[in-house]
Order: structure tokens, then sequence, then C-alpha cells
């Protein structure tokens, strides 16, 4: 996968390969078709796989692009991740729950990374690789920075891995998932600073 371009018309169009791919991952990976991808995008099929030469890599660098994202939200923004310190009355966990949360629910509505993480990606040495550990560190920074403990964070995001799959098989409802991880941010914050 060619690394994501810096002139300016070039990066429309991998932005708009990545906005209307962000509609086909919703429902799978197997509707990801990138023929139809790049006329949506209305880019030529030889630009979008020279970016995502796999329905796998596009989905990939579309959960990449959203944890980056999450991880640059400014304060009070719409990714609420880099809320500095709690308000006046606000519980002392109220930014990790909302970088949790919202991880949780990028997991949980994109069944087609799930897909692609699921299929034997791991081959040392290929671009996939990379991107996956990519994906990892965006989401341990992004924790890492509303909980600033590590160790939690890396914690966090199994538990998160743990519900998101839960939710999957019908074991918990979206609900009852929802509060397991308010519950856990909780009682990790509240462990953190006892430590």
């Amino acid at each position: 996968m060619a690394p994501p371009p810096t002139l300016p018309r070039q990066r429309l169009r991998y932005t708009r390969i990545l906005e209307v791919a962000a509609w086909h991952v919703r429902k799978g990976l197997d509707s990801v078709v990138l023929s139809e991808v790049a006329a949506q995008a209305d880019v030529p099929l030889g630009t979008l796989y020279r970016y995502f030469p796999s329905p796998n890599q596009l989905v990939l660098a579309l959960y990449r692009k959203q944890l980056a994202e999450l991880y640059a939200a400014p304060p009070g923004g719409p990714g609420r991740a880099r809320s500095a310190a709690p308000a006046e009355g606000d519980a002392p966990s109220h930014s990790l729950v909302a970088v949790a949360m919202e991880i949780f629910h990028m997991r949980l509505m994109q069944p087609a990374v799930e897909q692609c993480l699921s299929k034997a990606l791991y081959v040392k040495g290929t671009d996939t690789t990379r991107l996956l550990r990519e994906i990892d560190s965006l989401a341990e920074k992004a924790v890492t920075t509303a909980s600033g403990d590590a160790a939690l964070s890396r914690i966090l995001l199994l538990t998160i891995t743990g519900l998101v799959q839960s939710v999957r098989c019908r074991r918990l409802s979206l609900f009852e998932a929802e509060q397991d991880l308010k519950t856990a941010c909780s009682r990790l914050s509240s462990a953190g600073q006892a430590a």
C-alpha cells in the first residue's frame, strides 16, 4: 500500500475514496468492491489500486484514519479525546470514558475491520502488518493520553475487544456493554490513581 499522498489534489482524491469506503464498510468487508468505490468517489480505478491494492487495505486505512482523528481531536471537539482535565463535578475518568466509548463504537460499527483482523493478515514484513501495528498504536496512544497510564490503556483496549465480541455474539446488549465499559473505565481509573 502506498503512503497517503502529499499533493492537495491527490489528498482530495484519497479523502474521497475513504469517505465513500466508509459507507460500504458498514455493511461488511464483502460489500467493499473497489471498482464501485472508485466509481462513487469519481477517481480512476488505477488510482484507487495505487493507494489500496485490496479491500482489506482500504478498510484498515479507513480505520487508521478514524483512530488518528480520534487521537488528534481538540479538547471539547467532536472527538473529545484530548480533554486535559475533567471539569468541576465531572467523574475523574470522563475523558477516558469518552475515548473508550468512541473506540468501542468504531469497532462495533465497522464489522469489516473485524473481518480484516480475523483473517490471517499477520505476515511478517508486509504493509498490512505495519498498518495493523499502527492501528493498535494509535488506539493505545488515544487511551494513554486520556488515562495517563500505558498499562491501563492496554487493559482497557482488551476490554473493549471483549465487549465488542460479546455484543456481536449477542451475549450482551449494546446498553449492557456500554455500562460495563463505563464501569471498567471507572475502576481502572480508581486503581491507577491509588497506585
